[in-house]
């Protein structure tokens, strides 16, 4: 709004995009191990050992705790279903009947080094974890980068709306609005 309360009706839109440009600096993925066993303590101390190997290794290649995380912790129970066989119609439904349990613990690893990444993953598998997955990569201190954005796209705005106003003969007063169009768009390395 310009003025005492009066809306903006003579008001100049313009746009602006910043770009920064960043190698990513940090590697996450999960890792996974489920266990079986006919009572839940045993299904969990079984999780347990192969768990606690798996972060002896992660923290022997440099990882630290802070950038170690359980991310899930689930007990479920296994069924076994027996059907009946019969020769009369209708047929009594079957049974089901709890037989074991299943726990399965899930670890999320920050790695800082990402070049140790491939090896840090290609041991855990050596260590029979049942699953390492989602290895993505990112940029550790994002915020920084995009607001260094966020100034040059302003920048370019102002510099544009200085222009568009000096163009059509009339004075700038103040902004009266501002939206941010969206987070940051990432680009594969080929396409930087």
């Amino acid at each position: 709004f310009i003025g005492h309360g009066v809306p903006a009706t003579n008001t100049i839109t313009v746009f602006g995009e910043g770009e920064v440009v960043a190698i990513p600096d940090i590697a996450t993925f999960t890792v996974s191990v489920t266990e079986q066993a006919p009572v839940v303590s045993d299904a969990q101390e079984l999780t347990t050992r192969k768990v606690d190997a798996a972060l002896a290794f992660i923290r022997e290649q440099g990882v630290e705790e802070k950038d170690i995380k359980t991310v899930g912790y689930n007990i479920n129970p296994h069924y076994e279903y027996q059907q009946i066989v019969c020769i009369t119609y209708p047929c009594p439904p079957g049974k089901s009947e709890i037989i074991g349990y299943e726990v399965t613990q899930t670890i999320e690893v920050k790695v800082r080094d990402i070049a140790n990444a491939g090896k840090l993953i290609g041991g855990l598998g050596e260590l029979n974890v049942t699953n390492v997955s989602g290895l993505t990569f990112d940029i550790d201190e994002k915020d920084a980068l995009l607001r260094e954005a966020r100034e040059e796209a302003i920048s370019k705005a102002k510099v544009q709306a200085k222009e568009l106003a000096k163009d059509l003969g009339v004075r700038l007063v103040r902004i009266v609005s501002y939206s941010d169009a969206g987070g940051p768009i990432y680009y594969p390395k080929t396409m930087a």
